[in-house]
């Protein structure tokens, strides 16, 4: 089944995924992740990838083999710059939590070398950020990077910062275990004081973050920035007993979420006129 339906609550907190969501990094980010990949060997990783067998689609499979026989990505990944390091490290090395820590501490280690500019992935974010907010929806910004470097990036961006944009900030180094896990999400909601239930949304660019959303208990909203068509998103959202995570929703810009928002808030408070 594909993914049409809308939220099924307004959100009384909205939280946000950074790099390839609200800004681009990814020069930065794919010179770092092929600093990590020749070195797989020294950091004791090259044993602990997945089996091809084990790959979620066949893509996911090509990717993996293309790393185990050049020790880098394949060119057309880097050019289509439609995949995060936290899916690459999730294509892998699957559920190997000890394994991708590791790897997001190289990551962390080349990344700094090469972060020198910000800038938002689309030139409105800001006043759509500020849309969201002018409704009185909470924001949070989650990012898989350490405190360091988001700072460094949040103060960056746009030529003004937008640290004036969140209500709070929750980064990989904040927590015992990254995304995919839900434990960045939990502590965005216990620093809000909200509850972790379907009036949080999360909007992030990539399957990694739909998981997260899910075993939070939140809703998911996937940022389909990069343009995915609808069997692309149907293929890597299969709805199966091992692969179960899927969106609640799609947003294509920053622009459809804040719309999006606005308008279940605005139907929230029709269906309370209509009750009293």
């Amino acid at each position: 089944m594909s993914i049409l339906q809308l939220p099924h609550a307004r959100p009384d907190a909205i939280l946000m995924d950074w790099h390839a969501t609200l800004v681009d990094t990814h020069d930065a980010m794919y010179h770092a992740v092929d600093d990590v990949l020749p070195h797989l060997e020294e950091l004791d990783l090259w044993d602990r990838l997945l089996d091809p067998d084990d790959s979620k689609t066949i893509e996911d499979a090509k990717l993996l083999m293309y790393v185990k026989d050049h020790h880098r990505l394949h060119p057309k990944i880097v050019a289509q710059r439609k995949i995060s390091r936290t899916d690459i490290f999730e294509v892998l090395f699957g559920s190997d939590q000890e394994a991708k820590a590791r790897a997001h501490q190289a990551f962390d280690s080349a990344y700094k070398k090469y972060v020198q500019e910000v800038h938002p992935l689309e030139p409105d974010i800001r006043r759509q950020l500020e849309r969201i907010r002018a409704i009185h929806i909470r924001t949070g910004l989650i990012s898989n990077r350490k405190r360091d470097f988001l700072e460094h990036e949040l103060a960056l961006v746009d030529g003004t910062g937008w640290e004036d944009l969140f209500d709070t900030v929750v980064c990989g180094s904040d927590v015992a275990r990254r995304k995919p896990a839900p434990d960045m999400l939990l502590e965005a909601l216990k620093k809000l004081q909200l509850p972790a239930d379907e009036r949080c949304w999360y909007l992030g660019d990539s399957t990694t973050d739909v998981i997260a959303a899910k075993e939070a208990g939140i809703t998911s909203i996937f940022y389909n920035g990069a343009g995915w068509p609808q069997p692309w998103l149907d293929k890597i959202f299969p709805d199966t007993t091992k692969h179960p995570h899927r969106p609640d929703a799609v947003v294509s810009s920053i622009a459809e979420l804040a719309d999006l928002a606005r308008h279940l808030l605005a139907q929230h408070k029709r269906v309370i006129r209509a009750k009293s």
